[in-house]
């Protein structure tokens, strides 16, 4: 149970124990980094073009409000952050300001989120390798196990050095996009020909217009499109390890939004404008479709060294994440104590273990069926995404009762709008569900899995509340109060 704590009378910031023992060791240029490559992924360089195929022009819209949905979770994730600061992240939040199940369920469905996103990303890995024909006699299970040693060794030695790693994965990527968007304008605004195409708006106009297959094959299209953002969380547990977090934190966040619209929203408009959107077709990037298009030798080989970087940022990501939300559960008697445990480098490595136990299992099942790996997984991840951005809304909703009552000092950075944008977030998050009810078989299946996972989270709760060793098992930890 958590307990009010008399340190709060004097807003007096509270130094949380699931912090203790980790190394401030990510930097300002790290940091905003992390912010930028956690919005941007394969969802847009490989599945893009899946998503033009489906809805058309329309994939700027929707790729606009879902990206400013995400922002505004971001920034509710801001405002917990700035009031404490923790790599424990949401599940921190959640146990303060919504109670220890709260924390339990979060934290065990973000770990199934990324254990499953793990096993999709190590499965990517593998499968853009057998792109160069020189690795093709190599099975895709040997690709999956090499990829997943790479990252495991970079999490095992520090928080630098992950760091570091994603600084260089995310600065590939938007390289890479910064040189289409610089490229593709010239050619729009020069009004090169593309493929015998002349560029231009009229591409929209005569080729069925915005919508070009209705409304709803538009909105449906919101379910897979906020899956491209999932991974914005990860500034939260990032943060607990900067130097100088209430100063980075604010403008990396608040740079997003407009990082959002240039990399999302003005790529698909530039697509659409060089290209017929019936150019682009799901299995390839739409970016790979247009230097083809355009003739540049060896535009294949560079772009899927940029999907299989951001595949191999996806991967490492969720491996720096889970190892520090299991490490948080851990410290709140959520998990078994063993994953709180630090190695010599500061990294919660049994956490990390766990995570890579998981991801084994991805290795075999790329052994097994490596063609269906991808179906078996993927959706599952889903349910995890949702119920943690929902989690950072709630936790949020709670942070701005206490302030407004008077119980919790205002850190600032107040997420706009809120109340309002809280509850219209929590709305938009609930339309996803429902129209993962009308992507059969794939959205329904995995709403049909829901039941087994409450179930099985609920026996995991009642195993955890038999087996601490006292009643309570937070009773020495210094606590907040839940508003």
């Amino acid at each position: 149970m958590i307990r009010p704590d008399p340190a709060l009378e004097d807003s007096t910031p509270i130094l949380p124990e699931d912090d203790d023992g980790y190394h401030k060791g990510l930097g300002a240029r790290q940091i905003q980094m992390i912010a930028v490559g956690g919005a941007i992924g394969t969802g847009l360089f490989l599945g893009a073009g899946s998503r033009l195929q489906a809805a058309g022009p329309s994939l700027a819209l929707v790729y606009l409000a879902c990206g400013i949905f995400s922002f505004l979770i971001m920034r509710a994730l801001g405002e917990l952050v700035m009031h404490r600061p923790t790599c424990g992240s949401f599940v921190s939040y959640a146990r303060e300001f919504l109670g220890e199940k709260a924390a339990f369920i979060a934290g065990w469905l973000s770990f199934m989120n990324w254990a499953m996103t793990g096993i999709v990303d190590i499965t990517a890995v593998a499968m853009y390798m057998h792109f160069w024909g020189t690795f093709a006699a190599v099975p895709q299970w040997a690709f999956a196990l090499m990829a997943l040693c790479i990252v495991t060794t970079l999490n095992m030695v520090g928080v630098r050095w992950f760091g570091e790693i994603e600084f260089w994965f995310s600065l590939i990527k938007i390289v890479a996009l910064c040189l289409f968007l610089i490229i593709g304008s010239i050619i729009l605004g020069v009004r090169m020909p593309v493929d015998g195409h002349a560029t231009g708006l009229h591409l929209i106009a005569d080729n069925g217009g915005i919508f070009p297959h209705g409304l709803v094959a538009s909105l449906l299209l919101v379910q897979g499109v906020v899956f491209a953002y999932s991974g914005i969380e990860l500034i939260g547990t990032a943060a607990g390890e900067c130097a100088d977090v209430r100063t980075v934190l604010p403008r990396s966040i608040n740079s997003v939004i407009w990082r959002i619209g240039l990399f999302y929203v003005l790529s698909v408009i530039l697509l659409v404008n060089l290209l017929p959107w019936t150019a682009y077709h799901g299995g390839t990037s739409p970016f790979v479709t247009f230097f083809e298009a355009l003739g540049v030798p060896g535009v294949d080989t560079i772009m899927n060294i940029v999907v299989l970087t951001a595949a191999l940022s996806s991967l490492n990501s969720g491996l720096y994440s889970t190892g520090r939300v299991l490490r948080a559960m851990a410290m709140g008697g959520a998990a078994p104590q063993s994953l709180a445990r630090l190695n010599a480098s500061s990294v919660p490595a049994n956490g990390i273990w766990l995570t890579v136990a998981v991801y084994l299992v991805g290795v075999v099942l790329n052994y097994i069926v490596p063609s269906q790996v991808f179906e078996i997984v993927l959706n599952m991840a889903a349910i995890g995404i949702i119920s943690t951005w929902a989690f950072i809304v709630l936790s949020q909703m709670k942070l701005r009762q206490a302030v407004r009552s008077g119980r919790i000092a205002s850190a600032g950075f107040e997420m706009p709008g809120a109340p309002f944008t809280s509850w219209l977030t929590l709305g938009y998050l609930g339309s996803v569900l429902v129209l993962m009810l009308f992507d059969y078989p794939n959205g329904t299946c995995t709403l049909a899995t829901m039941p087994v996972v409450a179930i099985i989270l609920m026996l995991g709760w009642k195993y955890m509340n038999t087996t601490r060793s006292t009643p309570d098992a937070t009773a020495e930890r210094p606590q907040c109060p839940t508003p």
